[in-house]
């Protein structure tokens, strides 16, 4: 058997320093490299990170205007279907109108009969007044002749039975005179202060017209927004009641972002900060701009429908998220590139402009979302009841 060689021993005990050498300069390069990465987030953390909060809890919301029949009635047609653009006032679903021309010619022909109801209360109060004139001047006939016989009485020319007849017949005309003025101020009170335009039946009618008018018109749903059509479950034929919703347009050129920050992020966010968005749909390559609108007053769970009970004995305590609103500075580029409701987004908030409240200051003194497509109804109708009332008065 050969005994082992001495010399190769010694070369092996000679090369493994060198392996040890290299592995003790590897891990020293490791540390001073992360000590120096941790020296280079500390600088970019208190020259730049820490005044940027960043979430991608953040959701596109918007108005969805919910379009509800105010009468109940049959479909007829249906103008519009989900994802279709349609104008402010485009008409939407129409019902069937039958019922509600027959309740408008009711409400018509009621208002006509009032009308000329009302001209024979000023034509009474008229001949009631005629008829108390009458009344005086038979009362002063009366009072002539007792006057006259009862001087004659005195004088034995006539006899007392005839002046008792005198005095009957003048207090029967003083009778019939305070009769007649009970029965015409009795009239002048259903007439007083008035026109036949004016007088309360009149417009009790007049607002039962304009109520037949209200449902007539609303057979025809139009749009109250400009948008897009949404959430279309209505059908031809379908009878439909009061506040069923049968589609929704929802608007989006107004739409904002709901970003939920923890409430640790919240310490130096304000109003007005700007902010920067970013989108799943088109990622890093379109950057929204956005401004902050309103800090949320409680979290999401607070406003839940059962909201989390922690007075238990086996609370954990969790970072709440707060809601951020965040409006678009730039609404052309919701033009170029448009979000829908429920996206998630990216939001980044720059928090160098401290200088804004955490809450708003002052009340909106204009209304935040509104339409005016309802607002002219009623000209038409004023202006048939001023039709309807002029045809009846006969010249009056």
């Amino acid at each position: 058997m050969s005994s082992p060689n001495p010399n190769t021993a010694d070369t092996s005990a000679v090369q493994a320093p060198p392996a040890n050498n290299r592995r003790g300069i590897l891990l020293r390069l490791l540390m001073a490299l992360l000590v120096l990465a941790a020296i280079a987030w500390t600088i970019w953390y208190f020259i730049v990170g820490r005044w940027y909060e960043s979430t991608d809890d953040a959701y596109i919301n918007g108005n969805i205007v919910q379009i509800t029949p105010r009468i109940a009635g049959t479909v007829t047609s249906i103008g519009a279907d989900d994802g279709d653009l349609v104008k402010q006032g485009q008409v939407l679903v129409t019902l069937d109108k039958s019922d509600s021309d027959v309740g408008l010619q009711r409400a018509s022909a009621n208002l006509a009969n009032t009308v000329r109801r009302v001209r024979g209360l000023y034509s009474t109060v008229s001949g009631a007044q005629a008829q108390v004139a009458v009344e005086k001047v038979a009362l002063q006939k009366a009072q002539a002749d007792y006057d006259r016989r009862r001087d004659l009485a005195k004088t034995g020319a006539i006899s007392a039975e005839e002046l008792a007849h005198a005095r009957d017949a003048l207090t029967a005309a003083l009778s019939a005179l305070t009769t007649s003025q009970q029965q015409l101020a009795t009239n002048q009170v259903l007439v007083d202060d008035t026109v036949v335009a004016s007088h309360p039946d009149v417009k009790a009618a007049a607002a039962q017209y304009r109520a037949a008018y209200l449902d007539d018109v609303r057979t025809v749903m139009v749009a109250p927004v400009t948008g897009y059509v949404a959430k279309r479950t209505v059908q031809v034929g379908q009878r439909v009641q009061p506040g069923a919703a049968l589609m929704a347009v929802v608007p989006l050129h107004e739409v904002w972002v709901d970003a939920n920050f923890k409430e640790t992020q919240l310490t130096h966010m304000r109003i007005g900060q700007p902010v920067e968005i970013t989108s799943d749909v088109y990622g890093g390559s379109v950057k929204y701009k956005g401004t902050v609108e309103s800090l949320g007053v409680g979290t999401g769970s607070a406003f839940s429908l059962l909201p989390a009970q922690n007075a238990t004995g086996n609370w954990i305590k969790i970072v709440q998220r707060i809601p951020v609103r965040v409006v678009f500075a730039d609404p052309s580029q919701l033009d170029q590139h448009p979000l829908r409701i429920g996206m998630s987004l990216d939001t980044e908030v720059n928090l160098h402009d401290q200088n804004g409240p955490t809450l708003a200051q002052s009340a909106r003194s204009e209304p935040r979302f509104s339409t005016d497509v309802y607002q002219n109804q009623l000209a038409a109708a004023n202006a048939q009841i001023e039709q309807i009332i002029h045809a009846n008065m006969g010249g009056r």
